[in-house]
């Protein structure tokens, strides 16, 4: 313990050494963390813990994750592994596909209310004046068009996201076959729109059965995990239509799950986005950018909780020097 309390030491010397002088306002926790933390970005990957990154599910909340995945990129965060459940498994796909930030936020400025799908407000009041459901096939060819026809073999980082047979009520986690189908069923909002037939189920919406997927990211091999959180907070919401009160069941569902899924993860993201509603998408760029705050205040604690598992092999590293 002492060698490593003396390897500690050293490491804060030189990072106080090499710090501007603007950084040495900072406290010595501050310059310690940061410079463990570059230790470990400079780890091959081979020698460091597989970094997985969890996107929840959360409709347009769920746009916050464009914002977390901003600041995570600029801070040269590592993500080996991602794994996310309806809008989370759309932020995740362009994520694993080696997407930019800044093209993500491009694509998120431009959502609408029938983005991806034929929901819109005149074929809302068909919906619920008939017994036809809507359907959500563009929303594949969407994506589609901004990844092209890959599988989740052909991305850049280990993918995977989740569903729900509504037949069986079994949670279906995607890790093959082509990725903007699988993404499709995992954001198909039961009750608004038509279950998606593939691989002989009926799938909607994973975030009914997995709203914080940190499994399926364990699944893909992630040993230490960071979840990106937007869930609603149903508690100020009192449903005046059907499509609200579809929406604050599915709300409740997912907090609920979610109480023990954030016990799993190793860090934690939450964006304060609990006030906007799925069909808010006048609120993106607002949404957006409190991804990027909540991101911003959670990025310390992540960075010290992943020092502190990669410690081993840092350990492991400064030995052999």
């Amino acid at each position: 313990m002492s060698r490593l309390r003396a390897a500690a030491a050293a490491a804060l010397a030189a990072a106080l050494a090499c710090s501007p002088a603007a950084a040495r306002s900072l406290s010595p926790d501050d310059l310690l963390r940061a410079h463990l933390f570059g230790e470990v970005r400079r780890l091959p990957a081979s020698e460091r813990p597989v970094v997985g990154l969890v996107l929840s599910a959360g409709a347009v909340r769920g746009l916050a994750h464009i914002g977390v995945i901003s600041v995570l990129q600029d801070a040269g965060f590592p993500i080996d592994v991602v794994a996310g459940t309806s809008m989370g498994a759309f932020v995740g796909a362009f994520e694993a596909s080696g997407m930019k930030a800044s093209r993500m936020r491009e694509i998120g400025s431009k959502v609408t209310l029938s983005s991806g799908s034929d929901l819109s407000k005149v074929r809302l009041v068909s919906m619920l004046l008939s017994d036809s459901l809507l359907s959500s096939a563009p929303m594949e060819a969407m994506l589609t068009s901004t990844i092209g026809e890959r599988r989740f073999d052909q991305l850049a980082k280990p993918f995977a996201c989740v569903a729900m047979d509504i037949r069986t009520g079994e949670k279906v986690v995607f890790r093959d076959g082509p990725v903007a189908t699988a993404v499709r069923a995992s954001a198909n909002l039961p009750g608004i729109f038509k279950p998606v037939a593939y691989r002989h189920r009926w799938l909607v919406d994973g975030g009914v059965v997995d709203y914080v997927p940190v499994d399926a990211a364990r699944l893909r091999g992630a040993q230490w995990v960071l979840a990106s959180v937007t869930e609603g907070d149903f508690t100020y919401t009192n449903p005046t239509n059907v499509l609200l009160a579809l929406e604050q069941v599915i709300d409740i569902r997912g907090s609920l799950l979610s109480r023990q899924q954030r016990r799993e993860a190793d860090a934690l993201i939450e964006p304060a986005v609990g006030d906007v509603s799925f069909y808010e998408t006048d609120r993106i760029q607002e949404v957006i950018a409190k991804g990027m705050i909540g991101a911003a205040r959670g990025l310390p604690a992540a960075q010290e909780s992943l020092v502190i598992f990669a410690m081993p092999q840092l350990w492991r590293r400064w030995s052999a020097r």
